[in-house]
């Protein structure tokens, strides 16, 4: 496993895996992917091959998980490609609780990393509106969480924490960066309040469409993964989220060194596949650019407001490569905006 990262006991897998009927348990190795406070093996038995994760607190409330399970329940009668859940063989379910720990267990899909091509682009583009579509006759009445970025109090309130601190150096640096993301953070925002927002559909959305969880096969998704993130929310939000997931620009270890610019060709190929299944008026069209400005922050700010850090990233540096990407998309905006409402 990844040094520092969630791992089993071998008496907890034994426990675990007694829930279910995998037959004979042949090997277990560790999958070093995705959030490292998650558990996550990979159990070769006699009736196939399988993952097992347990999920991470703060992730865990039962209300949660039980959602996202009726959410992938209801996509694979869709026949869309998500990763089938096993019942337990003792109580029936898809969620196992125990000792205040909650644990899935799904078929393993062995699959292929996201390449960066056109065609991969555009395919996650368009199983986005499939996602989407497929989602919209979902009951989802009592949902557990609703809300995204958009307008988000916790957001201002966290910037306005970062940008009160005061004394050293770093501090300084962290007061400057955050004053002026509120600023972009507060523009974008009204611009999208001013398009209507809050009269747009809310519907199932995924909450985190990214290259890290969607496999391929020839360019085709296999599969897509990880629903500890799926909420109500105009589907736009998902959108938008995933055109900046698909094209920002990274390339070194220390975001210090990130490039301020966005690759253009992903960003429009993954909108071009979206809108070969469901075309957007003009209005959310018009607004995506404000849109992923939000995002970046948002999903920037709550970790490094939490910890001074965003995974083991300088809080400060990380958040001036955003301010830095959040500028260009800004100071683009017109030639991008006049692209997508083609």
């Amino acid at each position: 496993m990844v040094r520092g990262g969630a791992h089993f006991s071998s008496e907890e897998l034994v426990r675990v895996l007694s829930h279910y009927d995998v037959g004979i348990v042949h090997r277990v190795r560790p999958l070093e992917a995705g959030d490292r406070r998650a558990a996550k093996v990979v159990v070769k038995a006699d009736r196939g091959t399988f993952l097992l994760k347990r999920r991470p607190h703060g992730a865990d409330e039962p209300a949660r998980v039980e959602f996202a399970h009726v959410v992938q329940r209801h996509l694979t009668a869709k026949a869309f490609p998500v990763p089938q859940l096993l019942e337990t063989s003792t109580e029936g379910s898809t969620l196992l609780n125990l000792d205040r720990h909650i644990y899935e267990l799904f078929h393993f899909v062995e699959g292929s990393r996201y390449d960066g091509s056109a065609e991969a682009t555009r395919e996650a583009g368009r199983q986005l509106a499939v996602f989407h579509c497929d989602l919209r006759d979902l009951d989802a009445a009592g949902a557990p969480t609703e809300g995204c970025f958009h307008g988000d109090p916790t957001i201002r309130q966290n910037l306005t924490k970062l940008a009160s601190e005061k004394g050293t150096d770093p501090a300084r640096r962290m007061q400057a960066v955050a004053e002026a993301l509120l600023v972009r953070y507060d523009r974008s925002s009204g611009r999208i309040e001013t398009l209507g927002f809050d009269a747009w559909k809310r519907q199932v959305i995924h909450g985190d469409w990214h290259p890290g969880n969607l496999l391929f096969s020839d360019h085709t998704v296999l599969a897509v993964v990880d629903f500890d993130a799926i909420r109500i929310s105009p589907a736009v939000t998902d959108l938008a989220n995933g055109m900046l997931q698909f094209s920002i620009v990274g390339g070194h270890p220390n975001p210090a060194d990130w490039p301020p610019h966005f690759e253009r060709d992903r960003m429009f190929e993954f909108l071009n596949g979206y809108q070969e299944i469901t075309r957007l008026g003009e209005r959310k069209r018009y607004g995506l650019v404000d849109l992923m400005i939000e995002t970046m922050i948002a999903e920037a700010v709550l970790p490094v407001a939490a910890t001074g850090f965003f995974s083991h990233h300088s809080g400060v540096d990380f958040l001036q490569m955003i301010l830095r990407k959040t500028r260009w998309l800004r100071l683009h905006r017109k030639e991008l905006r006049d692209v997508m409402m083609e």
